[in-house]
This record gives C-alpha cells, structure tokens and sequence, in this order.
C-alpha cells in the first residue's frame, strides 16, 4: 500500500520497472522524464556504469492530480537486471505498489526474459507478495529491432495464465508506448488502493495522471 501523510496529505506510490541486463528500463525512464512537464515530475537520478547498465537504481518522482485535499506521487524505480544484484532487487520491490516488467523482444534474450521473470516472482514471494496479488504491467520492449521473438510467444513465455497482466509492445528508444505502459501501471495501482479503502468503508475519487 502507498506511504500515507497525513500531516503533509501526500500519498505515495512505489512502482519499480524491472527486466533483464540492457532491456530498456532506464530508457523509459529517460522517456517518461523529457515528455513529463517538468513542473509535474522530479530530476532524474540514475547510478549506472561506463556501460550503460544500471548499478544500484534509477528513481523519478511523478506527480498527479490527488484526492481532494491529498497531494499524489508515483516513485518510480528500475532495479539491474544482473543476477548478481538480487539483494538489491529485492531491497528495492520491498513495499512496491506496482510493478513495470520490461522484456527484450529479441529472440535469443527470451530466457533470459524467461528467467528475469522467475526471479520477480521468487522475490516478490520473500516479501510476502506475487504476480497475481500485486499491478504488474508486462513491456515488449525493442519492436523496431531485427530478430524479434512473436508477441504471441512472449506471451506464452511470460503472461501465460487465467487473468492475463496487461500488456503493450514498445519502442522505449523513441518513447512509443512508454508513457501507455506508465499509465496503465499507475491506474492499477490506484485502482487496488481504492479497492483497499472500500473495503475500510473509506472510499476516495479517482486519481487521474497529470
């Protein structure tokens, strides 16, 4: 559940994009950061190596309109996809209200995808969580490159289940659908938030992405 303030009315989500080494995740997060209205998000801080590849994490914060009287932020996060930094993927899914997973489209990356994938799941478990429990958008990621796997495969591969995860093909370079995918996660979190408050008999309008 988001952080709640009640002394500063603020509600703040956590949402985390997650996928394999080089996948784009960063890449949407750069998107999402030069077509944002500044006055509406944060900077963008990103801790990564000579390579490109994400070390510890990247974070910008998006604001919203809010419920009346409540400010409204979403924190987003990317985690390394690297095998070697689960603690810090798990550090980071730790209290995450949604999650982005971004999947390479490329053929021969489907078991890594595959195994990004498992790897979400198992930690997500370790926090008491899981794919069908908590917002999951699922980003076919890098459609404008050659030797792409068919979505209907990626989708056998990773959303092969009894309530599909909502899912878009994308090209995070050039920014197609990384802002459809970043709304998608974000009124699924705050759907399951307000499903949470009637269930408390405490029911809130919607919130609607600046």
């Amino acid at each position: 559940m988001p952080a709640i303030d009640n002394k500063t009315r603020t509600l703040r989500f956590k949402i985390v994009y997650c996928g394999t080494p080089l996948s784009g995740k960063t890449t949407n997060l750069r998107q999402i950061h030069a077509k944002l209205d500044p006055q509406g998000r944060s900077d963008l801080v990103s801790l990564s190596t000579s390579q490109d590849r994400t070390l510890f994490f990247d974070f910008l914060a998006v604001d919203s309109r809010a419920v009346p009287g409540y400010s409204t932020s979403f924190h987003l996060y990317t985690v390394p996809g690297q095998v070697t930094y689960n603690a810090t993927l798990q550090l980071v899914l730790r209290q995450a209200d949604g999650v982005v997973f971004v999947a390479d489209s490329q053929m021969d990356r489907q078991r890594d995808n595959l195994q990004a994938f498992q790897a979400l799941e198992a930690n997500l478990r370790i926090h008491g969580s899981g794919i069908e429990r908590l917002p999951l958008v699922l980003q076919y990621n890098k459609r404008d490159l050659p030797n792409l796997a068919p979505v209907e495969y990626m989708e056998y591969l990773l959303n092969n289940r009894p309530v599909p995860h909502l899912s878009f093909e994308a090209e995070a370079y050039s920014g197609r659908n990384v802002l459809a995918t970043l709304n998608a996660i974000t009124q699924a979190v705050v759907a399951r938030f307000q499903q949470a408050q009637e269930q408390q008999r405490e029911p809130l309008r919607d919130l609607v992405m600046a």
